[in-house]
């Protein structure tokens, strides 16, 4: 009897241990893939894996042919039951960003361009693009993208340096104006910000803010490295302090953030964009991760998972580009970027809707 025992207890821990290690399959029924970049760049080796919907706003048909060449890294929030959605719209005069609200995150109504491009000169000359805005009393307070460099047209893509500009509203809807006065952080020589400091998500801990910044550099080989930095003030209208060192290593090829809390387990997560390279040395946005922490201002590598990527998006298998999550009763919205088919393009992008259930937890080993 006591051997019987024995061995039912090992049969019974033997099937928890392999109920445990079950793998995750694709929407295609097959085990998810982690795939080794060329140059040895990390790798996520676990999966919070979000259910795909789709597209839900596609390009070219924006107002005044705003987004006639792609539409990407959409930013959105709600607010008095309405959802905003910022997007980069790639249009005749360059990528602008653009506005679409929604009551339900699947049908958007595109009021067009809610930023112009910067005079000559200017340091939005170029690109006034990717905004995050946050509302403290009756003013929006909106951080975006801006740079004086594209690549040549009609494509017109963004490049470096990539800085942090300000705007503000009375509205969410806008209009915005401009504050050129405000610089609230810039790309500075021997840090790890040297090439990119451009803007993301914004927290507020106590009476500080903090920004979920991203940042790059260009090392010896004048290869790009990215990461994720934080930015601290206590007003909106002033300057910014950028942290000594960044919340993961230049390594880790990340850019863009979104975060949420989930009040569960008290752990934020956070959702980003990973740069990937293929075989003929070309970088791309191939997939969204998560990393979670319980304290905003430790996070670590080792928690981390894909939540999106090629082989769970129903529509774009090559490139998955940046996410921004919001709340929506018991489910996590996730907003996206990518392009249908086997493209790595930037270029003839639409917006896309993946959802995950709540409450989130981390990944287990």
């Amino acid at each position: 009897m006591k051997t019987t025992l024995v061995m039912m207890c090992a049969a019974a821990a033997l099937f928890c241990s392999c109920s445990r290690a079950k793998k995750e399959t694709a929407p295609n029924g097959q085990p998810y893939v982690f795939r080794q970049y060329p140059d040895g760049r990390p790798q996520a080796t676990k999966r919070m894996s979000a259910r795909d919907s789709g597209v839900v706003l596609r390009h070219g048909d924006g107002p005044d042919s705003c987004d006639w060449y792609g539409a990407r890294e959409a930013i959105a929030f709600e607010e008095g039951g309405l959802y905003y959605m910022h997007y980069d719209g790639a249009g005749p005069l360059g990528w602008l960003a653009c506005l679409a609200t929604s009551t339900d995150l699947v049908h958007w109504d595109k009021k067009g361009p809610v930023l112009a491009l910067g005079a000559p000169g200017s340091p939005d000359a170029k690109s006034a693009s990717a905004p995050w805005v946050i509302r403290e009393g009756d003013t929006w307070h909106m951080f975006y993208l801006g740079t004086p460099n594209t690549s040549a047209p009609p494509d017109r893509v963004p490049s470096f340096p990539y800085m942090t500009l300000k705007a503000r509203s009375h509205s969410p809807s806008g209009p915005w104006e401009k504050e050129y006065n405000v610089v609230p952080f810039a790309p500075t020589p021997g840090t790890y910000y040297t090439i990119t400091a451009s803007p993301g998500f914004i927290v507020k801990s106590g009476d500080t803010f903090m920004q979920f910044f991203s940042a790059s550099i260009f090392d010896a080989k004048h290869d790009t490295k990215r990461t994720l930095g934080i930015a601290r003030t206590k007003d909106l209208e002033g300057r910014w302090t950028p942290d000594p060192e960044p919340i993961f290593p230049l390594s880790e090829q990340v850019e863009n953030s979104s975060l949420y809390f989930e009040p569960a387990n008290s752990t934020w997560f956070l959702f980003t964009n990973h740069i990937g390279l293929d075989e003929r040395g070309w970088e791309y946005t191939d997939a969204v991760w998560v990393y979670w922490s319980r304290d905003l201002n430790r996070w670590n590598t080792h928690d981390r998972a894909i939540v999106l990527d090629g082989q769970n998006c129903t529509w774009s298998h090559g490139t998955i580009g940046m996410p921004s999550v919001v709340r929506v009763g018991n489910r996590l919205a996730l907003l996206y970027d990518g392009r249908q088919g086997e493209s790595t393009s930037h270029m003839g992008r639409d917006i896309g809707l993946a959802w995950l259930d709540l409450p989130l937890e981390p990944v287990p080993d």
